[in-house]
């Protein structure tokens, strides 16, 4: 029997989870939310990008959605810039009985040590209500830094650092709320966004470096973080908008979780958008972008995964794997015990304890 979902959002993640939902068999679409005006009445195929009339017209009307009983929603709506009201949507959600997956808000992938308890119990409290569970991922923060480096140091003797690193061109990118009013990319270097700010970029990847740490059984003394900026050499446009001369057109900053004062842990990102720009930062292992791990151990390893889609550049795949690894987590997380459940409550790693020779030494 088809698992009935709802969707809500179809902006660059939502849009291409939506299509998956109509198309895979696992699932019946029992509903569509949107915030776009321009989009209420509409069918959800057209609003997928598919040529198909599925009979699901778009509400944004969240409440009459859930009135359908879903037995799980689909969440893709933006949380970053919108945090109390994506977690005030998903408590809603939760309560009504509907397990939640969902690609943000980005600290609900690991919120402990993150978020205050006054922010998780609401969620915790709505899981209890409506017997429900929720499972946040993406890519980066997501696969690239939970799946790949557990799946790889499991195969380990023994482990002292692991390096996930996002390198790519964003110059293709649309969205223009999180190039710039997130990453602020078009801004005078020097004119930090939020997320540049003293603390921020250790909060937004400290929740996949926690979690790590916690796969790998033990815990972080503290969560460090650097970056730099580089501007333009001249003005130049991207698909979400205009570059002026000056204005930060490249960014690299990392994020390390240290134990006995050893980075053990590192999250790494080099973004640009022109390929041309620091030609001594970290490169692509294909043009446009890809992830790295590095493991530093024995055997040692440098993967390099290279997303690639039929639909688009590295861009839309890369999009489209963070939207698959949201849709396919759907049966774990409905039999899943009622919680906010993370990587480390889903079947996947066996690589607890790999680090123990190393940070006994």
């Amino acid at each position: 029997m088809a698992i009935r979902v709802l969707h809500v959002a179809t902006g660059n993640v939502g849009r291409i989870a939506l299509a998956q939902l109509i198309e895979d068999p696992r699932f019946e679409l029992a509903g569509l939310v949107v915030s776009d005006p321009a989009k209420v009445g509409r069918d959800a195929g057209e609003l997928a990008g598919l040529d198909a009339v599925t009979g699901v017209a778009a509400t944004d009307d969240l409440e009459a959605a859930l009135a359908a009983r879903p037995d799980c929603t689909v969440y893709c709506a933006i949380g970053e810039t919108r945090l109390p009201d994506a977690l005030a949507d998903i408590g809603r959600i939760l309560a009504a009985g509907s397990d939640v997956v969902a690609s943000s808000p980005v600290p609900l992938i690991y919120p402990w040590g993150l978020l205050p308890d006054r922010m998780i119990r609401p969620i915790e409290d709505a899981c209890r209500a409506g017997g429900t569970s929720v499972f946040v991922t993406g890519v980066d923060p997501g696969w690239a830094n939970d799946l790949l480096p557990f799946a790889i140091a499991s195969t380990c003797r023994r482990v002292e650092q692991v390096r996930c690193s996002e390198i790519a061109d964003y110059a293709t990118y649309d969205g223009g709320p999180v190039l710039f009013d997130f990453m602020g990319f078009g801004r005078p270097v020097g004119d930090l966004p939020k997320i540049l700010r003293p603390g921020m970029l250790a909060a937004s990847w400290g929740v996949s470096l926690r979690m790590l740490a916690r796969g790998f059984g033990f815990e972080l003394d503290e969560i460090t973080e650097w970056f730099e900026q580089e501007p333009a050499p001249e003005a130049f446009d991207v698909a979400a908008g205009h570059i002026p001369a000056g204005g930060m057109a490249a960014l690299r900053f990392q994020v390390g979780g240290v134990v006995g004062g050893r980075e053990v842990l590192v999250i790494e990102h080099t973004t640009r958008l022109r390929g041309d720009l620091r030609p001594d930062w970290p490169q692509p292992a294909q043009d446009g972008g890809s992830y790295r791990v590095e493991i530093v151990g024995e055997p040692s390893y440098r993967v390099d995964v290279c997303p690639t889609s039929a639909d688009g550049d590295h861009n839309h795949a890369a999009i489209a794997s963070g939207a698959g690894r949201v849709v396919n987590a759907i049966p774990d997380v409905i039999a899943a015990p009622p919680g906010l459940r993370t990587p480390l409550d889903l079947p996947f790693t066996t690589a607890r304890g790999v680090f123990a020779q190393a940070l006994a030494g």
